[in-house]
């Protein structure tokens, strides 16, 4: 009773102190900044990227303006760098709460003849320009049949017949909420701010602001060149600037210089700080096909639970009609048994190139294990999309720490094949952590059943590729669609990255679904020989 009662204190004290640190932490990437009237936002730029090349570029690989400070590149994890991101401070800049309009903000050189093919490249090959502010990118609306449709970013420029235009005056609008006093005292360090629970009423009568929504209307606007010799950055273009985003009016040409300007608008919103992804979730490209998922799974489960049944009644009635004889019986049934019971002695005799196999099963079970814990982990809110390139850097943590569990499998796995023997086990382990750096189990089961039922003892690899060589489906898939949808896929360069992402896909899937079958089949074929009685 004394230790049930220490059970009970120490668990209760692990519950408080999970309550406290509830009281102030928060997941990566999920707490409010909050920023006082008259404070500036500096907007951020990230890579252009495209649908049509799918090849990254910097920002300012393209002549836009340059911030007085000079470029800086922000601090990128490794996900981010992975996906191609590259995050650099830029000349637009707000002021919390302060409308402002016809900003201008540099006239560029006269443009070269690199400069100016680089940037109709660029246009013809759909480049979108990538713009942050407190850590959300801006989002633009277009209306398309009726419908409004959400992008994130706005292109370099557009192609109208014969000649090209650029996006040179940028309409912002950002939307705010109102600072909770409750919620906490926030210290500023970069996008990422710092929360600390309020103590008293320190900071609780000064208003301040939280940015909830990011928009950007692109425009094509010629400037009067008279107008822009004497203008500075954040001076007031004389004019007013008629932002109107079906009309192109910026023709790029060579050796004439390009102009830029904005303007920003702060509206109050009623959007509160944990629901500001909301809309970058109901994007066309993020939604969830749910009705086609369950209906896909329903049909699975429904006819794997089919075959799952015929299975084991087969099963069971092999072994209850081998178990119900006594010993004479089963000695004379032995000279005229078919099937799997003949092939007890050699089931489990080791396979050719064993030593690639556990290194296979190993790995399998490394990327399977890695991909079960990073969608654990992603379920309960560690890996938000405010937090870029964290999921890419979590698979590549979690699938480094898992080379343990790989290791350990694939050792297990050699000593069982060699009857518990220590010989050559320092090498499998080495080639696991070297090697790549579900139904699946039904399929796996089915074939080496059959396969044993027709006396062949070897179903190691037999096992491991039934349900492996759905990878190969994957990439012929991957292969059509390259050829049939993804005809806007423009160069060598393009196709080549495609085809090589997708072959490092492919070969995950067939070692983790490999690995599932084997293990499966494994555990079956033990299971079932466990029964069978040697002379």
């Amino acid at each position: 009773m004394e230790s049930f009662s220490n059970v009970k204190i120490w668990v209760l004290l692990i519950f408080m102190a999970f309550v406290q640190l509830g009281q102030g932490f928060y997941l990566p990437g999920s707490y409010p900044h909050k920023y006082g009237i008259g404070d500036y936002l500096n907007m951020k730029v990230n890579s252009l990227t495209s649908i049509d090349t799918e090849i990254p570029f910097s920002y300012y690989s393209l002549p836009f303006c340059q911030p007085k400070e000079g470029i800086k590149d922000s601090a990128e994890n490794l996900g981010e760098l992975l996906m191609g991101d590259r995050i650099e401070n830029s000349p637009y800049r707000f002021k919390m709460y302060t409308n402002e309009s016809d900003n201008f903000l540099c006239q560029t050189k006269p443009l070269s003849a690199d400069e100016f093919k680089l940037l109709k490249k660029r246009i013809d090959e759909m480049y979108q320009v990538n713009v942050i502010l407190d850590n959300l990118p801006a989002i633009r609306y277009t209306k398309k049949d009726g419908f409004m449709l959400r992008w994130t970013g706005y292109p370099v420029g557009v192609k109208v017949q014969d000649a090209y235009y650029v996006f040179n005056h940028l309409k912002f609008m950002v939307l705010v909420h109102k600072y909770e006093d409750n919620v906490a005292r926030v210290m500023g360090t970069g996008d990422a701010a710092e929360v600390i629970p309020t103590i008293g009423n320190a900071g609780s009568n000064v208003p301040g602001y939280m940015v909830v929504g990011f928009e950007v209307v692109p425009c094509s606007f010629q400037h009067n060149a008279d107008l822009l010799k004497n203008l500075n950055m954040y001076d007031k273009y004389p004019n007013p600037i008629n932002c109107d985003p079906g009309m192109v009016a910026m023709a790029i040409k060579e050796n004439e210089p390009l102009a830029f300007t904005y303007e920003v608008t702060f509206v109050e919103s009623d959007i509160k700080w944990p629901s500001r992804w909301d809309a970058y979730l109901k994007m066309e490209g993020s939604k969830v096909h749910w009705f086609s998922i369950l209906n896909s799974l329903m049909v699975i489960t429904f006819l794997a639970g089919i075959v799952l049944v015929i299975f084991l009644r087969t099963v069971r009635r092999d072994l209850t009609r081998y178990e119900e004889l006594d010993k004479e019986a089963q000695a004379q049934m032995n000279e005229e048994l078919s099937g799997w019971k003949l092939v007890v002695g050699d089931v489990f005799r080791a396979p050719t190139n064993p030593s690639l196999l556990c290194v296979m099963v190993g790995d399998g079970v490394q990327i399977l294990g890695m991909a079960v814990v990073t969608i654990l982990f992603a379920a309960l809110g560690f890996m938000s999309p405010a937090s870029r390139g964290t999921l890419i850097t979590g698979m590549l943590f979690f699938y480094m720490i898992l080379g343990i569990a790989a290791g350990y499998v694939a050792v297990r796995l050699w000593r069982t094949i060699l009857g518990g023997a220590n010989k050559g086990w320092f090498s499998v382990a080495w080639r696991v952590a070297c090697f790549f750096p579900v139904v699946c189990a039904e399929v796996s089961l089915v074939l080496t059943y059959m396969h044993l039922c027709v006396e062949d003892w070897r179903w190691w690899w037999k096992s491991f590729f039934a349900s492996g060589s759905v990878a190969i489906y994957i990439f012929l898939y991957s292969v059509n669609y390259l050829i049939f949808d993804l005809k806007s896929l423009s160069g060598p360069v393009s196709a080549t990255l495609y085809l090589g992402y997708s072959l490092f896909m492919v070969l995950a899937i067939m070692l983790a679904t490999g690995t599932v079958g084997f293990l499966s089949s494994f555990w079956f074929v033990h299971y079932l020989f466990s029964s069978v009685k040697l002379d």
